[in-house]
C-alpha cells in the first residue's frame, strides 16, 4: 500500500465521494487517565457532532470536521466532572466545545492516519486519529445509508493548559499527563 500522504483539498476530491453526517445516538467519545498512579480513570463526552467527506476508493482525499460539548463530559462521578468542567480543566465557562478538523489522511495497512488540529480550551495540537476500524456500508431499517469507523490517540493535557495536579506524599501526582482517547462513529450518508 503507498503510505504517502495526500493533503485534502476540494479539488482532490473525487467525484465519487460522499458527505456523511455524525450520528451522535450512535457514537462515543470516551477517555481514560492515570488516577494517583494507581488506576485509569475512564471517562466519557457526548454531543458530538460533525461531518466526514469520504470516498472509499480514495480515502486519502478524506475531510473531517467534529464539534465536541466539552460541558458534556461524564466519569460517573459528579463532583470530579464539575472539577473537569472548571478553569483547572476544560474551563467550559470561557471554551464550550472542542473540535477536530483534518489536514490529511493517509493510508496504514488497512487502516487510515487522519491528522488534524485538535482544539481544546482555545489551544490548537496536531494530532493523529489511527483509524483501526473502517465498516462497509450499510442500509438501515429506516432508509439511511450508514457508515461506521474506531479510532484512538494519545494526547497529553498540559499541551491544552491542562495543567492541574497535585504531588502525593508516596510519590507521583494525582492525575497522569498522558490521556488515551477512544472513538467510535457512526455516520449517516446525506443526499
Amino acid at each position: 500500500m503507498d503510505n504517502t500522504t495526500i493533503t485534502s483539498t476540494p479539488s482532490a476530491i473525487s467525484s465519487q465521494a460522499a458527505r456523511w453526517t455524525i450520528d451522535a445516538s450512535h457514537s462515543s467519545v470516551s477517555f481514560s487517565v492515570r488516577h494517583m498512579m494507581i488506576s485509569n480513570v475512564r471517562g466519557e463526552l457526548a454531543g458530538v457532532a460533525g461531518e466526514v467527506t469520504y470516498d472509499p476508493r480514495r480515502p486519502e482525499a478524506s475531510r473531517v470536521s467534529a464539534t465536541i460539548d466539552a460541558s458534556s463530559i461524564h466519569t460517573r462521578e459528579e463532583k470530579r466532572d464539575e472539577h473537569l468542567r472548571s478553569a483547572d480543566f476544560f474551563d467550559v465557562e470561557a471554551h464550550p466545545t472542542i473540535t477536530f478538523v483534518s489536514r490529511s489522511v493517509r493510508r496504514r495497512g488497512e487502516g487510515l492516519d487522519i491528522v488534524g488540529d485538535l482544539t481544546i480550551r482555545g489551544v490548537s495540537r496536531e494530532v493523529t486519529l489511527a483509524v483501526s476500524e473502517l465498516s462497509g456500508e450499510h442500509d438501515d431499517p429506516y432508509g439511511n445509508r450508514r457508515l461506521g469507523a474506531a479510532a484512538t490517540t494519545k494526547i497529553r493535557r498540559s499541551d491544552f493548559g491542562m495543567s492541574f495536579n497535585a504531588v502525593l506524599e508516596t510519590g507521583g501526582v494525582l492525575v497522569g499527563d498522558e490521556v488515551s482517547i477512544t472513538l467510535d462513529i457512526q455516520l449517516i450518508k446525506q443526499a
